[in-house]
């Protein structure tokens, strides 16, 4: 998987809670992404099995809304997220990434 910014805001806010169930308007929220900027991220996560994903069991008139897609990391994405921030902060020399003197929000404490 190769690491673009969006794609580390996505696992990010994944593994903030890597039990978690989100749906995309969640996760627009919680990274500041457009929908057609996080659907295809979401998509190539799913793909090479780091997400699954399952349409929420509902009916959409009694709820008022369309069913809900849910994202969750697997057991494989969990593990490959995290060696892949791993193999980023170990590519920064002082081990830790430069955001400017400001830590952005909702970044994992790992």
């Amino acid at each position: 998987m190769r690491m673009t910014i969006p794609v580390a805001k996505v696992l990010a806010a994944l593994l903030a809670e890597p039990d978690a169930q989100r749906y995309g308007l969640d996760l627009m929220r919680m990274t500041d992404l457009p929908s057609g900027t996080l659907y295809p991220v979401l998509h190539r996560l799913t793909e090479a099995g780091w997400l699954a994903a399952d349409w929420e069991e509902i009916d959409p008139v009694a709820a008022g809304r369309p069913a809900r897609r849910y994202y969750r990391l697997t057991a494989v994405g969990v593990t490959q997220a995290r060696q892949a921030f791993a193999d980023l902060r170990a590519a920064i020399p002082d081990g830790r990434p430069s955001w400017g003197g400001v830590e952005p929000t909702g970044a994992p404490a790992w």
